[in-house]
C-alpha cells in the first residue's frame, strides 16, 4: 500500500488516514506532495484521486482519498486486524458523528489556529470572537462525549480519538482549555502511531 500526504505533514486529514494505517498494523510507504507547488493538481494525480486533495490510499490497483473514507474501507478490507472503531453499533455511529463535524464544522477556529500552531509554531495573538465561539463549542462537546476519569471516548481507543485530540491541540496555547481535556490531547499524542507521524514532521521542517 502507498499512501500520499502532503510534503510538511500538516494535513489533519493525513495524519487521520496515516494513524490508520499505524494502527491496523498494516504495511506502507509514504509518498509526499508539496501542496505549495500544486502538486496535488497535477492530472495524473487527480485522476487517481477524484478530489485532487490528500490523503490518497493506493492499494494495489485500488486509489481511494478523503480520511474518512480510507478508515472505513481499511475498517472493512481488513478486519481481522485492530479495530479503528468500537464494535457497538451506537458507539461506532457516535464515533463517525464526531469526525464527520470535526471535518465540517468550526471552520473559524480552523482559520485562526491552523495546524502550523498543532505541529510548527506557538500561536500568537488572541482568539478572534468567531473563533472563540467555535472553541467553546468544541470543548462543550468534547467534555459531554469524555467519560469520567482518564479513558477514550469510548472505553478503548478509537480513530475519533486521534481526530478530536487534534481540534483540541489547536488551543494548546489559548489558556482555555480545562485539564481534563488538556490531560487527554497529552495522552493521545503519546501514541506511537501519532509520535511516528510528529517524527516525520519534524525531519522535514529541517529539509
Amino acid at each position: 500500500m502507498l499512501l500520499h500526504v502532503d510534503s510538511r505533514f500538516l494535513s489533519p486529514y493525513a495524519l487521520s488516514a496515516f494513524v490508520a494505517l499505524k494502527e491496523k498494523g498494516l504495511a506502507f510507504e509514504l509518498a509526499t506532495l508539496s501542496l505549495d507547488a500544486q502538486a496535488n493538481l497535477a492530472p495524473a494525480y487527480q485522476r487517481q484521486s477524484l478530489t485532487a486533495r490528500v490523503p490518497m490510499l493506493e492499494d494495489g490497483e485500488f486509489q481511494l482519498s478523503e480520511s474518512s473514507a480510507i478508515a472505513e474501507y481499511l475498517e472493512d478490507a481488513y478486519p481481522e486486524r485492530p479495530r479503528l472503531y468500537p464494535r457497538d453499533l451506537r458507539q461506532r455511529a457516535r464515533a463517525r458523528q464526531l469526525q464527520a463535524w470535526l471535518r465540517s464544522d468550526l471552520m473559524a477556529l480552523r482559520e485562526d489556529r491552523n495546524t502550523e500552531v498543532v505541529f510548527l509554531r506557538p500561536a500568537t495573538g488572541t482568539l478572534a470572537p468567531e473563533a472563540r465561539q467555535a472553541a467553546n463549542k468544541l470543548i462543550a462537546a468534547a467534555e459531554q462525549l469524555l467519560p469520567a476519569g482518564d479513558g477514550d471516548l469510548f472505553g478503548a481507543w478509537c480513530l475519533a480519538d486521534t481526530d478530536l485530540a487534534l481540534m483540541l491541540k489547536r488551543l494548546q496555547y489559548d489558556d482555555i482549555l480545562p485539564s481534563r481535556l488538556a490531560a487527554y490531547v497529552e495522552r493521545q499524542w503519546q501514541r506511537p502511531a501519532v509520535l511516528d507521524w510528529l517524527e516525520l514532521g519534524r525531519r522535514a521542517a529541517l529539509v
